[in-house]
């Protein structure tokens, strides 16, 4: 173990230290790969993400959530043995995608509205890409095919749903939902400066990582690794590039590998949430692990479903 604990540290030490170089020797080309990554949060994540960060959070603080997640509470803790607040997180991640089901699970564990025992299991549930993403960009966008897209979007959640089905059997039952109660003034102006705090934090994780990609394929170049080697390379690190180096093959591995990058999110995707789920008390060790074990079985279930297609 501690063997293991010191490579990851040199390995980790060796990346961070080559990344610096690079910065130093070739300012002029990573500087720009961070302003494209900058371009592309401006361009594609901003405009859907900020407000769905504000909506969610204005929406969790309604009466109809908490009726909502109260008439949830059954079947989520009999399925996940999650209460109903986590049932509706995990609804509202399925709709809208990264960030937005990290960003609510931390406020609703903030809010004292999740129990201990139960926020590692609705961060693995709610954090899921969207339609929007998996559909729209992958599927139409990469691929040039909406069936890619909903295979995609459905062998993603399958994947997670079958996932946190497991976990709940050595799972405590679910807490009782809290008397539902009148819904409490919100201050719009709180909203709106954690929203915007939100997206920036996104928005960093995005440049600095689009950057880092830019430089891992320029090193697989140089030391001429195997084209998958570097597509894997890349989509462990951020999962659109992945998808995107993936898609012009159009085949079910090719459809397999972009479920997997997806639904273990990268680790631009994890930073994010981690910015979120730290707050909440959740270990993201072991929830990398998870998304981790996740993105395999999507990954398997979208390889069988795409047989059809290819």
């Amino acid at each position: 173990m501690k063997l293991a604990k010191r490579a990851g540290s040199a390995l980790f030490s060796l990346a961070i230290v080559t990344s610096l170089a690079l910065f130093l020797i070739f300012p002029a080309r990573y500087s720009k790969a961070v302003f494209d990554g900058i371009s592309l949060w401006a361009a594609s994540v901003l405009p859907a993400t900020l407000p769905f960060l504000f909506l969610t959070a204005l929406f969790s603080n309604l009466g109809i959530y908490r009726k909502t997640a109260r008439f949830l509470s059954p079947a989520m803790g009999k399925l996940f043995a999650v209460s109903g607040e986590g049932g509706c997180a995990a609804l509202l991640s399925a709709l809208s995608g990264y960030p937005v089901g990290a960003r609510t699970v931390a406020d609703l564990a903030a809010g004292g509205r999740l129990g201990r025992e139960e926020v590692f299991r609705v961060a693995s549930l709610a954090t899921t890409s969207g339609p929007a993403f998996l559909v729209g960009a992958v599927g139409c966008g990469m691929m040039q095919s909406p069936s890619c897209g909903y295979i995609l979007y459905f062998s993603h959640l399958a994947g997670i749903i079958l996932v946190c089905l497991l976990m709940r059997i050595r799972a405590k039952p679910a807490p009782s939902p809290p008397p539902l109660q009148s819904a409490k003034k919100t201050d719009l102006s709180d909203l709106l400066l954690n929203s915007a705090l939100s997206v920036l934090c996104v928005g960093a994780a995005i440049a600095l990582f689009y950057a880092f990609g830019q430089m891992i394929a320029d090193m697989g170049a140089l030391l001429s690794l195997p084209t998958p080697v570097t597509t894997l390379l890349c989509g462990l690190l951020e999962m659109t590039t992945g998808c995107a180096l993936c898609a012009p093959y159009a085949s079910p591995a090719a459809m397999a590998a972009c479920c997997f990058f997806v639904t273990f999110g990268g680790l631009c995707v994890l930073v994010q949430e981690g910015a979120f789920l730290r707050r909440a008390g959740v270990k993201m060790l072991p929830f990398a692990l998870v998304k981790f074990l996740q993105g395999l079985l999507s990954a398997g279930i979208c390889f069988l479903l795409s047989l059809a297609l290819f």
